[in-house]
């Protein structure tokens, strides 16, 4: 190549090559990844982030805590009946279960203290021609007052937990976790002493009472205001505790069962001492007519110059018999 045609070359080759200057280049991809991995792990080690570990097992591996605050007998395919169609829908399980891994154990490695119903219903598909199915849990290390305060904290807005089941767990993890004193137990609740008292004093109902219930799961907290004063005076209590066996027989024995609220009216009327045998006796406003055994028969609504109105009471424990005794006296009266 000629001088000529060199110095032309070189100048060409100046001004395509990009001078030297003291801009910064870019960083390599490696450099910001190693960045963003160094943030993440300062944030976690901040407590910013808080990293899970879930795992996929079999729910024929995990069993109930002990503690568990659900009835997990009572579940069926009608109460988890909407979870399972959801799971069937995603293909999968979306929430995990919170469970404890246990050691020693042969046969199970965890224990589950939130996600009865999950554990549930995915057992349910794993056995009706859905065996892909896993139960996605996450596993913790907890004491078990905190497993319970944990469980209570997800199932207390949960309507498919009944009052009684949740009652029932906090009496007993009143005793077993805080010694019995109610005010501790609220405040690790973070709740009202008088709320937590309501739900204590239905786990407390004898057994001899809420016998008359064939379904526990329908009594509510409002309920205790009202069968609390039946449990006094003893004389009281004796024909209460009375009553609620005829009533427990009598839907034994396939009676038509009433809601809770008609029961407790039963027990109630109950609770009037004995009187003579179909004499008419003063309830408010209200005569009622009892049998020999003070089952009420018949009430007396309303009386006029020109009319009676009379209600029979077919589920208060009298017999027909009786009551028949008791209109054929009340027309005879009537009919002077």
């Amino acid at each position: 190549m000629s001088g000529k045609n060199k110095s032309f070359a070189e100048g060409l080759a100046a001004g395509i090559t990009p001078a030297i200057s003291d801009t910064p280049r870019p960083r390599s991809p490696v450099g910001s990844i190693l960045s963003g991995r160094e943030n993440r792990i300062a944030a976690l080690a901040s407590g910013s982030i808080v990293q899970r570990t879930y795992e996929l097992v079999d729910p024929a591996r995990c069993r109930m805590w002990a503690g568990h605050n659900r009835d997990y007998a009572l579940l069926n395919e009608q109460r988890c009946g909407d979870l399972i169609e959801s799971l069937k829908s995603q293909g999968k399980q979306e929430v995990p279960a919170v469970v404890r891994r246990l050691r020693g154990e042969v046969d199970y490695d965890f224990e589950v203290i939130c996600g009865a119903r999950r554990h549930w219903s995915v057992s349910w598909l794993r056995a009706h021609n859905y065996p892909e199915f896993r139960f996605l849990v996450e596993p913790r290390e907890l004491t078990d007052e905190e497993a319970f305060r944990l469980a209570d904290l997800e199932n207390r807005a949960r309507e498919d937990i009944s009052d009684i089941e949740r009652a029932r767990d906090y009496l007993k993890a009143l005793g077993h976790y805080y010694e019995g004193h109610q005010g501790q137990m609220a405040e690790r609740l973070n709740v009202s002493q008088s709320w937590l008292s309501r739900y204590l004093d239905l786990a407390r109902l004898p057994a001899e009472l809420i016998r008359a219930f064939p379904d526990l799961h329908a009594l509510r907290i409002r309920h205790v205001t009202l069968l609390k004063p039946l449990l006094k005076p003893e004389d009281r209590k004796e024909r209460v505790f009375a009553k609620a066996n005829e009533l427990a027989a009598e839907w034994g024995r396939g009676g038509e069962i009433p809601a809770p609220a008609d029961i407790i009216r039963l027990l109630t009327l109950a609770t009037e001492a004995p009187t003579k045998s179909a004499s008419p006796k003063r309830s408010g406003l209200a005569e009622i007519i009892n049998g020999a055994d003070d089952k009420p028969l018949l009430r007396i609504e309303k009386r006029t110059p020109k009319a009676v109105t009379v209600t029979l009471l077919p589920k208060s424990g009298g017999s027909r018999e009786e009551a028949e005794v008791a209109i054929l006296n009340l027309v005879r009266e009537l009919w002077r």
